[in-house]
């Protein structure tokens, strides 16, 4: 758009990464701030489906994504002892693609980091914004290091408890605790591990994931209490305790985790932000919109897809509202299906019933995200 001359993106995590990717390509100057000094990422690995996998291509990351992480075709299920029930394979979306695969989150980060620097974009660390005043011609925006910009586009990308959120919408819900928690730790892959194992049966569900050639990670989800929390130190021998019983990939996992192993252990929360996300020339992309747990392993999938809708609106309208009208036409449904399925994914797990609900509907929800976007 040629009325869109630069543009704040707030976050430079995968969301504001790929927003600042699309807005370069557009020819628009973009300064991306991160209130973390040294532009960390935490977690293991990621999953990455099918969809998420069309995005790639269209951000330009897919050959990358190629090199370092792993791309695999199908789930095969077991019991918890590790005996075999069954295998499920995922065709692409679309020719030419993987099917599906794993990514370590770091590796995620510094790719899309080194094209957002390659993009000659202003980033800037250890930042916030303390306030934004919008009129018909711009955003004024006040940082937190006391200096000021003006723009003719915000786009708040900062995450599930995003302070731009609270900002723009005071009266926005907040995250919602889903009464489930996610363990996750990485190991080194046996040859044997091809692709996403999960073991099903159990109190916790869990399962794991190749991520690279030689790394994969684990994935365990448990009911827990509102306000759950453990002391770091103590997280490598409680998830050991967790997954006493499991047999196969699960209990190889299990026998390699030591003290010393780095083991993340998070609550689950969710938010679904009402429409619009937009409110003058600001709008909200990815978890500061609309938060998930990982149930369909589509939280960056979806993310990297905001940015590169918002794109293509900002691209064919005349106007900034149309742009936005067009974004929330072609977003919102869709990310209501994704948080609003993988909470009650959650629930039935939590429920201990099983029957067909959870297949159905991962693979109903699956086949919707597979059209275009």
């Amino acid at each position: 758009m040629a009325l869109i001359r630069n543009a704040l993106v707030i976050g430079g995590g995968i969301a504001g990464m790929s927003a600042t990717l699309v807005l370069s390509r557009l020819g628009i100057a973009v300064d991306v701030i991160d209130r973390d000094p040294a532009w960390r990422v935490y977690g293991a690995g990621i999953s990455i489906t099918g969809p998420s996998m069309r995005v790639f291509q269209q951000l330009g990351i897919l050959e990358d994504f190629r090199r370092v992480g792993y791309c695999a075709s199908s789930v095969r299920l077991f019991t918890p002892t590790g005996h075999p029930i069954g295998e499920v394979t995922s065709p692409p979306v679309a020719p030419g693609l993987p099917a599906d695969g794993g990514i370590m989150r770091p590796v995620l980060h510094e790719i899309l980091a080194s094209r957002t620097r390659t993009a000659a974009a202003n980033v800037r660390l250890g930042v916030m914004v303390d306030a934004i005043k919008q009129d018909a011609e711009g955003v004024d925006v006040s940082f937190s290091d006391g200096s000021q910009g003006r723009y003719d586009l915000l786009i708040g990308a900062d995450g599930i408890y995003s302070r731009t959120r609270g900002l723009l919408f005071p009266d926005a819900p907040k995250p919602r605790f889903t009464g489930q928690a996610c363990w996750r730790v990485t190991t080194a892959r046996p040859d044997n591990v091809t692709g996403v194992e999960m073991y099903l049966g159990a109190p916790i569900k869990a399962g794991v994931n190749p991520c690279s050639p030689d790394q994969m990670y684990l994935f365990a989800l448990e009911t827990i209490a509102p306000n759950t929390r453990h002391d770091e130190a103590d997280l490598p021998g409680l998830l050991r305790q967790r997954l006493a019983g499991f047999a196969g990939a699960i209990g190889y996992v299990r026998d390699a985790i030591t003290d010393q192993s780095v083991v993340n252990f998070r609550p689950l929360e969710a938010l679904l932000l009402p429409g619009p996300w937009h409110t003058g020339r600001a709008i909200l992309i990815g978890d500061a919109a609309h938060a998930t747990t990982p149930h369909l392993a589509s939280g960056a999938g979806m993310a990297m897809e905001d940015a590169v809708v918002l794109g293509d609106e900002l691209a064919k309208n005349d106007s900034l509202g149309a742009a936005f009208a067009g974004f929330m036409a072609r977003r919102a449904d869709r990310a209501a299906l994704v948080v609003n399925n993988s909470i009650r994914l959650g629930e039935i797990e939590q429920s201990g019933v099983h029957s067909d609900e959870h297949p159905r509907l991962m693979n109903s929800t699956m086949a919707a995200l597979a059209q275009p976007l």
